[in-house]
């Protein structure tokens, strides 16, 4: 016996050390035969990463996102995981003899794959049949564990072993392993998903991430803390603490619930929040997008319940507003088995993959858990030096969150004079609200009086804000009215409320400080047109005696 597992462990190192080919080489594409956008998205995605064509597996499965057991056995998981075996690619022997879903046994010893990618069309979930064989599990585990209702890519993830069970989860030995041995790496499968509302949203996961390995990963940072379990919030504030040594300008929100629809929240290239059912606040901003190769995770446990929908829970949501990585859930799997945010921050920043980040952070497989996203995704490949020096050749919507990242670094290591030197530089180049509010924001920490002002030039001499630029906007209409300075501070309110794309939430939101600004500088029309509309988009019962804006409720 001992002979057979040494010679075992052997086999699989030597596949593992010696093979030298790049991982694009080593990756299989899963599609669905019967679904044509499927196969076409294998091609491409084969195509645009030279992954070669005969890695392609397409097998004819159901055209819906759940599927029974028996059936997801019999067309999915065991043709492939045999076609595998077939081609070398898991190591495996085959036994005479199947446990009572038909599942083959092997004696397995391993695989040289670097990732599975599953592409739209294939299945999303697998479901108990009526005729479920009956099985019990570990008395260890908790009786609310026992489902066998699992994500498909989770079940994907075990093809290299055979008899896993069918009730709850199997842990995964990658999990938080930062010196994984072959033995550990021959157990998992790593996988990431290609899948959206539609092909094209599946496709632009492929575009944006190759983009984004040549420019770096550029924008700001945005945490959602204030959920319903303690330990969610201490993995999110840990987040918090990661993105703030890494140096992205960011903010982060500890109130009860998640972003205000009229929150800053300008180029999210990372977001890490919970706690709601479907997306919400600024996500639903009219014609929101992320920017190019944009991270996200919203920790909910139905996130993935379907990828298929631009508006229901999370996942769906977040791909067609042009998100280059996301995780979620397909059904409950408690939070202690979801992807943990802080380690996927940690493994991403230290140059990993998508695939290894996800591999990384989540501790069970043949459970909930999906990745979206290309796995061979690099978010860090390139440094932040590296940016800064071809700031130039950079995307100019995008120059100024690298300004804002120098800046931040600069201002880290007690060079706040530099700081506020490369914001200003920046500005005669092509001035940015951000990086106004950047450089003010610096001056006041550092007790300058007038520089905050100055700094805000930029912004007040603008004579329209887009629907991104509108809540920085807000923001300085409210320190120019603190400061005393009401006409300026109606003047700016004026351009923003002139968009009239924004939704009556936030018109509401903003009318209130803007009707007080006018009223505060004496412009009597203004302040008279601003109460109509308020008073138009307002519930009878909120309207107070003496106006909906009275000195109380002035926010």
């Amino acid at each position: 016996m001992f002979c057979i597992r040494w010679f075992f462990i052997v086999l699989l190192a030597s596949r593992l050390a010696g093979a030298a080919e790049p991982d694009a080489a080593r990756v299989i594409i899963l599609a669905n035969s019967d679904d044509p956008d499927s196969v076409k998205l294998a091609e491409y995605y084969a195509n645009r990463r030279s992954v070669p064509v005969d890695n392609i597996i397409a097998l004819k499965l159901p055209l819906t996102e759940s599927v029974g057991w028996h059936e997801f056995v019999r067309t999915l998981f065991q043709p492939l995981q045999d076609e595998l075996v077939k081609r070398g690619w898991v190591d495996g022997v085959a036994m005479n003899a199947s446990d009572s879903l038909g599942r083959r046994k092997y004696a397995m010893s391993g695989h040289r794959i670097s990732y599975l990618v599953v592409c739209r069309g294939v299945p999303l979930r697998v479901i108990a049949d009526g005729d479920m064989p009956v099985e019990t599990s570990s008395p260890n585990i908790n009786p609310a564990m026992h489902t066998q209702t699992a994500a498909v890519d989770s079940e994907l993830a075990l093809l290299a072993q055979s008899q896993t069970p069918l009730i709850a989860f199997v842990p995964n030995p990658l999990y938080r392993n930062d010196a994984p041995t072959a033995l550990d790496l021959g157990l998992v499968v790593k996988v990431g998903r290609l899948d959206g509302p539609t092909l094209e949203d599946a496709r632009r996961l492929i575009d944006q991430a190759i983009t984004v390995e040549k420019n770096g990963l550029i924008g700001r940072s945005y945490v959602d803390i204030g959920g319903p379990h303690p330990s969610g919030d201490m993995w999110l504030e840990e987040t918090a603490k990661q993105l703030a040594a890494l140096g992205f300008d960011g903010d982060v929100d500890r109130s009860a619930g998640t972003f205000a629809t009229w929150a800053r929240f300008d180029a999210p290239a990372l977001y890490f929040g919970w706690y709601a059912g479907s997306v919400n606040g600024p996500f639903t901003m009219p014609d929101f997008m992320f920017p190019p190769g944009a991270i996200a995770l919203h920790i909910h446990s139905f996130s993935a319940d379907t990828v298929r929908s631009s508006l229901r829970n999370w996942v769906g949501p977040l791909v067609a507003r042009g998100v280059t990585a996301t995780f979620g859930n397909v059904t409950e799997p408690y939070l202690e088995f979801t992807h943990r945010p802080q380690l996927i921050l940690k493994s991403l920043a230290r140059g990993d993959t998508l695939g290894d980040a996800a591999a990384y952070s989540i501790p069970v497989y043949s459970w909930q858990g999906i990745v979206i996203g290309d796995p061979l995704y690099r978010p860090f490949k390139v440094s932040f030096d590296e940016q800064w020096k071809r700031l130039g050749e950079l995307p100019s919507e995008l120059r100024p969150y690298v300004v804002l990242r120098r800046m931040r670094q600069l201002d880290k290591a007690g060079r706040r004079n530099e700081a506020i030197w490369a914001g200003m530089e920046a500005q005669k180049a092509g001035p940015s609200v951000a990086v106004a509010l950047g450089i003010a924001d610096l001056q006041q920490e550092a007790g300058d009086i007038s520089g905050p002002r100055m700094a805000l030039d930029a912004v007040i001499m603008r004579r329209s804000f887009t629907l991104a630029e509108a809540p920085m906007a807000a923001i300085v209409a409210q320190r120019l009215m603190s400061s005393g300075e009401h006409s300026l501070a109606l003047a700016v309110w004026q351009r923003v409320l002139g968009n009239r794309s924004l939704p009556d939430e936030v018109r509401i939101e903003w009318l209130r400080p803007a009707l007080a600004a006018a009223r505060s500088a004496k412009n009597v029309n203004q302040a008279a047109r601003w109460l109509e509309e308020l008073e138009t988009l307002l519930p009878p019962q909120e309207i107070k005696k003496d106006g909906p804006v009275g000195p109380s409720s002035i926010r």
